[in-house]
């Protein structure tokens, strides 16, 4: 279908879709949402930004029946701020239709979940530890539910929320139509998918993630400084509108937010530590712009959008390349333009290297005395070296050991090869 209104949704759906700006559906929409509306299990692979949220909300909201009040829908995300995100956009579709919806998240009071739950929603939005406290105290009746979505896979399996989602899909109908949006499938994630997805259709949109247009990658070495060092010299270059300084681990994040504040910079930290009152407390600081750099890891910063982001300082390159994308893709939206600033030292070279293969375009820079340099590419003592090495083989294949061989026979060819090195070298200056 090229059009929204090509599909044979209800008035209310396409008029939801209307005022929601959509016209055509996105490459992962055209192929999820058939797929949804047949009841065929599948596998969504793509990248945020693509509209995976509404491949999946939008024929969940057709399917519905109001008349039934009962569980008919599971939507699963694996941090409380997406998974309110989702219910938001899905509040914008159903609209004041009769459709009943609940979300049911951590760090709310679980007691007034289940005085809520008297009635049953058609529709759950939900984290999977949340929603299996509710199905284990018998409050959220999810044996009657057909469609289970389990939104960023990867992140719900790196997180450890796998075994909460395991816990209620085994309550839910044999017969279950199961949804599962991951920008990666680790292979560890697939006895989970094996157990309840029978030969499930794999929708993969774009196999490289599109860089972001509008960033620029700015590739800083640290040479003989430290890297918390150059960090400051980086933060003194720029002023940012908001800055977000990644880091692999929360002791790194506590260590750098640290320094960093001994320094007289103000900032927040982002990770997985944080309780729930003080996660809520940090973002409502940062969305009221009382902080200019955050520092954050990864697992904590991917399940949390902020608007606004202008810089991204990669303080080391993360374990697992795939997050640079993540990292990277928080600034430059909507249009506006955006700055990555990635530290590296020597034995980064090997990761550097993949990034770039990735679609990375770096820059190779340094700060001096607060102003930006360029610096020389990267590869340009390799790339002499490499050159050098091609014109000695070179030489020396063309440089036969004469079959009857004389006495100096070795400097003789030796003599014919530097007279060979000698004319390569002079043919390469003129290219």
């Amino acid at each position: 279908m090229s059009n929204f209104k090509d599909y044979n949704f209800q008035p209310f759906l396409l008029k939801a879709i209307e005022e929601l700006g959509f016209t055509e559906p996105t490459p992962i929409q055209q192929q999820m949402i058939p797929l949804i509306m047949k009841g065929k299990s599948a596998i969504g692979q793509s990248h945020t930004g693509t509209g995976k949220t509404h491949s999946f909300l939008i024929p969940i909201v057709e399917k519905i029946d109001p008349a039934k009040m009962e569980v008919q829908a599971i939507i699963t995300s694996p941090t409380r701020e997406l998974a309110t995100q989702i219910y938001n956009e899905l509040d914008k579709l159903i609209g004041d239709t009769e459709i009943q919806t609940k979300l049911l998240i951590g760090g709310t009071d679980k007691n007034r979940s289940i005085e809520k739950l008297k009635t049953q929603p058609q529709i759950v939005v939900g984290t999977p530890g949340r929603i299996r406290d509710l199905v284990e105290e018998n409050a959220l009746l999810v044996h009657t539910a057909p469609i289970l979505v389990v939104d960023e896979a990867d992140l719900a399996f790196d997180m450890g929320f796998i075994e909460d989602i395991d816990k209620f899909a085994s309550r839910m109908p044999e017969q279950l139509d199961m949804y599962v949006f991951s920008a990666t499938i680790p292979e560890k994630l697939q006895p989970f998918l094996n157990k309840y997805m029978e030969s499930p259709e794999h929708i993969k949109i774009g196999d490289k993630r599109p860089v972001a247009e509008g960033i620029h990658f700015s590739l800083v070495p640290i040479r003989s400084q430290s890297r918390k060092n150059k960090l400051l010299h980086v933060i003194k270059a720029i002023n940012p509108y908001l800055a977000v300084i990644f880091v692999n681990t929360r002791n790194n994040a506590e260590e750098v937010s640290h320094y960093l504040t001994g320094q007289g910079i103000k900032n927040a930290q982002i990770h997985g530590a944080l309780t729930p009152r003080d996660r809520k407390r940090v973002m409502k600081q940062i969305r009221d712009l009382e902080f200019q750099f955050i520092v954050a890891t990864d697992l904590a910063a991917r399940g949390i959008d902020i608007p606004g982001i202008s810089h991204v300082i990669n303080f080391e390159l993360p374990e697992d390349l795939e997050f640079f994308i993540h990292r990277v893709g928080r600034t430059a939206r909507a249009g506006l333009k955006g700055t990555a600033i990635t530290l590296y030292g020597p034995s980064d070279e090997h990761a550097i290297i993949k990034i770039e293969k990735m679609g990375i375009p770096f820059v190779h820079q340094d700060v001096k005395d607060g102003e930006w340099i360029d610096l020389k590419e990267r590869h340009s003592r390799k790339n002499r070296t490499k050159g050098q090495d091609e014109i000695d083989l070179k030489a020396k294949s063309l440089v036969q050991k004469p079959g009857k061989v004389k006495p100096g026979y070795k400097k003789k060819m030796q003599r014919q090869v530097e007279t060979i090195k000698k004319r390569e070298r002079r043919i390469n200056k003129k290219k």
